[in-house]
């Protein structure tokens, strides 16, 4: 996890959760709304745009937050992670409202109170049947990349704070367990701590029988020392 993207409707909260990450990692953050934006309000050339972006994928780190569909494939094609934020319109539509009137290190303007992008609105209201069907094929066209979804804040927020803890812990002890039950269409990734890579493994299997039954036996389990695999 060296390379990020943090993606999903507006409103929902990618910088705040872009913001924790880097907060965590220590790896730098780069918001396209900055890149895209001037103060006041007119867009960069696009040849700018684009310079400023190849700039920040230049680095050996990076999180990249935003959407920005022109560009979504080049980001996702250089990336590792993704993470994706598919929440429910009313939460978006909530974290809209809540912003207003709010100084952001993510934007180059506050957007007042009582300000309302009807055109905006409109987008964040057809995101679901408009922009994620497009997002989630993308994501299909790249499975070796590491991506994670969150349905709601909570998930969100609980995998901040388990990272939080793993960077405080000792790395010797920690372990991420990667997954693949046969016919599955997504491997299950688990943070543990443990003595040996066999404890682990042992862990790995106890906490996913009661939801796998029997398959977690016929399972490719691969073990690797946190620091490895985030890294």
């Amino acid at each position: 996890m060296r390379k990020i993207i943090v993606i999903g409707c507006p409103g929902g909260g990618k910088s705040t959760f872009a913001k924790e990450l880097h907060r965590i990692t220590g790896i730098p953050l780069y918001h396209l709304d900055l890149m895209y934006w001037n103060s006041d309000r007119s867009k960069v050339e696009k040849p700018l745009f684009l310079r400023r972006l190849e700039d920040a994928m230049a680095g050996e780190e990076w999180i990249i937050d935003g959407n920005y569909a022109s560009t979504i494939e080049l980001r996702l094609a250089a990336c590792d992670t993704v993470f994706f934020l598919d929440y429910p319109l009313e939460v978006c539509l909530d974290g809209i409202r809540e912003r207003r009137g709010k100084s952001r290190s993510d934007m180059p303007w506050v957007e007042q109170e009582g300000e309302c992008d009807e055109e905006f609105i409109r987008f964040i209201e057809n995101y679901r049947t408009e922009s994620r069907p497009v997002v989630l094929e993308l994501l299909k066209r790249y499975p070796e990349k590491q991506q994670v979804l969150f349905g709601d804040r909570g998930e969100a927020e609980r995998f901040l704070r388990r990272l939080e803890e793993v960077s405080e812990a000792p790395a010797s002890t920690l372990y991420a367990a990667i997954v693949q039950i046969p016919d599955w269409p997504d491997a299950i990734r688990l943070i543990l701590r443990a003595e040996t890579p066999e404890d682990a493994r042992a862990q790995a299997i106890e906490r996913l029988r009661p939801d796998c039954g029997d398959e977690i036996d016929r399972a490719e389990i691969r073990i690797l020392p946190l620091r490895d695999a985030i890294r």
